[in-house]
């Protein structure tokens, strides 16, 4: 993907919040190991302090992806109601400073304010257990900070799938049969893929937690599992690794049916 990026125009805005996903997966997939370690040792050897910070990283890409995706989709849909072919920076200087500036502020304000914050409370510090960071949600403003995420991750997510299907059949009432000749209507299709993704894997979790909040130390396991899901989406990048190669599958197919009828 590195590769692929490096060849493409730098300065768009969607290609600079493509490369800063990339980097929130990257960063995120070499937490990993870590966790797989702990469950199937069920022994955590790392230190408390090092354990807040595996556990809060699935929680801080979560909500990372989710900001890129939604940033990706809205350039996408002002490029899209403007009729421009791409929005873009001044230079490719501009592409860096802003991307600079966003991981700076992840880095320095948003990372240590999380982790100061998760996992207050907690009487585990001196035990081999890890990622049991529960207790916090009794706190009545930790349950309602819960619900509210939940809610508006949901609501923007549904918001964005009606834009999307809204676009993609204009564009196949105005192209008819020759839809899947024109890049417009596959370029939509790719902002649809990010959109299923965010459904597929961030929706079970955020939907389960309504029960899990009520009900989480019964659930601690299945919070787990769902969690994993979460990671998932890290496989979203393939779209654009995939897409030339279905593209091509699809159109013969197409080309096949019209053929024989």
């Amino acid at each position: 993907m590195t590769i692929l990026l490096h060849r493409t125009n730098t300065r768009s805005l969607t290609t600079t919040a493509v490369i800063n996903l990339l980097v929130v997966h990257g960063i995120f997939l070499l937490t990993v190991p870590f966790r797989i370690t702990y469950y199937v040792k069920r022994k955590w050897s790392f230190g408390f302090p090092f354990c807040k910070i595996i556990s809060v990283s699935i929680h801080i890409h979560i909500y990372l992806a989710f900001i890129f995706y939604v940033a990706m989709l809205i350039i996408r849909y002002i490029s899209y109601f403007k009729q421009k072919d791409k929005i873009e920076f001044y230079r490719k200087l501009h592409s860096v400073v802003a991307s600079a500036a966003v991981w700076i502020i992840i880095i320095l304000v948003m990372f240590p304010l999380v982790y100061l914050q998760y996992g207050n409370g907690e009487d585990n510090k001196f035990t081999e257990k890890c990622f049991h960071f529960h207790k916090a949600i009794n706190k009545p403003y930790v349950r309602g900070l819960n619900y509210f995420v939940v809610v508006v991750i949901v609501g923007i997510v549904c918001l964005l799938l009606a834009v999307q299907i809204f676009i993609i059949v204009k564009i196949v009432k105005k192209l008819k049969k020759s839809a899947l000749d024109h890049q417009e209507f596959w370029a939509q299709l790719k902002s649809l893929f990010f959109i299923l993704v965010m459904v597929i894997c961030f929706f079970p979790y955020h939907m389960f937690r309504f029960y899990y909040i009520q009900y989480k130390e019964e659930c601690y396991y299945y919070n787990e599992i769902f969690l994993g899901i979460t990671a998932l989406s890290c496989v979203d990048l393939l779209s654009f690794a995939g897409q030339t190669y279905f593209q091509k599958v699809l159109k013969h197919m197409t080309c096949t049916l019209r053929c024989t009828y």
